[in-house]
């Protein structure tokens, strides 16, 4: 995910960068092949990849073994350091739509590395840049409505949760969150069953799905 980001935002592959060193020569060839041809790639807006590209970037994971890991570690490191959401040091530009491009964010951070950045500053500044993100676009898209649901599986990062729950707070919403049901696939299957359950006993059939 890291190469591709840094494909995407116009960024060489040098050997300083931590995923390219971590990537043989064929590795590089062929995923260099089907970002040119678009073979084989498929477009993903997941936060939870961003943020799989920046622990990697940062050094901190580059292979996970299981769903989120590299995300996991990647707010162990920021938690030690103070986020700083007045003025954050990396920022993620929202376009018209309301939608988050984190190409100057990634060219920022790049940067930030090669000039010798604490990979903890700046999983914490990414972080930060995040949960900024988030509140503008809410603050943008929501009109007079003050609520406000936190969902989806990045919100499993507490460190995230608690720093967008308070910069919306502060705007003025009041911030719905995941207490019972977890934000993530598991909340999504739930959801899909309790549609599926409903639909078949409006339909009159007594084999609902369990």
């Amino acid at each position: 995910m890291a190469l591709a980001h840094l494909w995407s935002a116009g960024i060489t592959w040098e050997d300083d960068l931590a995923p390219v060193a971590q990537a043989s020569t064929a590795e590089l060839r062929l995923l260099r092949t089907q970002f040119v041809t678009g073979r084989g790639c498929v477009p993903t807006t997941s936060m939870g990849r961003l943020f799989d590209a920046v622990a990697s970037l940062l050094g901190v994971r580059h292979r996970v073994d299981y769903e989120g890991q590299a995300a996991i570690e990647l707010e162990v490191l920021a938690s030690h350091e103070p986020l700083d959401t007045q003025e954050p040091l990396l920022r993620l530009r929202i376009g018209p739509d309301g939608v988050l491009d984190p190409t100057a964010m990634l060219v920022a951070l790049v940067a930030a590395l090669r000039d010798g950045a604490k990979p903890a500053r700046l999983a914490a500044a990414f972080h930060s840049a995040v949960a900024v993100g988030v509140a503008e676009v809410v603050d943008r898209v929501a009109g007079r409505t003050r609520l406000v649901g936190l969902t989806g599986g990045v919100f499993q990062n507490v460190l995230l949760l608690k720093t967008c729950r308070r910069l919306l707070e502060r705007a003025g919403f009041t911030v719905l969150a995941h207490h019972k049901v977890p934000p993530n696939d598991g909340g999504l299957a739930l959801g899909q069953a309790a549609v599926a359950t409903l639909t078949a006993l409006a339909e009159g059939r007594t084999t609902a799905c369990v």
